[in-house]
């Protein structure tokens, strides 16, 4: 049985491990600290999914307004499955539990950027019905 949850503090240990698994290493010292922020972000969303009391999977939601179009939308910022855990269909119960949000909060579409070498998750992704948007730009605010 997978349960889809907010994410605690007590989840740090986990969710570290799972964001280093994206080639985010060293958020040890501070994800504590930003499992509290998007607890309490009106506009954020943590979410964790748990089999057997473990944590085992995340994804991070933000909810943008968009000023030309009626609906908002929704930003998966970060998605990861443990490596042993995955082709369980628990990737597709943390996605299916954003779509319920996104909707939740009218939002007309959810938009995830993932990098070029993440080939198995583009294939997750078309499997899940997203359709690839090909531009995408990044300025670097710190030196």
């Amino acid at each position: 049985m997978i349960n889809i949850r907010d994410a605690a503090p007590e989840d740090g240990p986990a969710v570290a491990a799972l964001i280093n698994a994206l080639d985010y290493p060293d958020c040890e010292g501070f994800i504590v600290d930003k499992i509290n922020q998007a607890r309490s972000h009106p506009d954020a969303c943590l979410l964790v999914a748990v089999q057997d009391e473990t944590v085992v999977g995340l994804i991070s939601l933000h909810f943008i307004p968009q000023i030309a179009l009626s609906g908002d939308f929704c930003r998966i910022s970060y998605f990861c499955v443990q490596a042993a855990a995955r082709g369980q269909g628990i990737g597709a119960l943390l996605e299916e539990r954003a779509v319920q949000l996104a909707r939740q909060r009218g939002c007309d579409r959810i938009e995830v950027h993932c990098h070029a070498r993440r080939s198995a998750a583009h294939r997750f992704y078309d499997r899940q019905g997203y359709n690839e948007s090909p531009k995408y730009f990044i300025k670097p605010l710190s030196q």
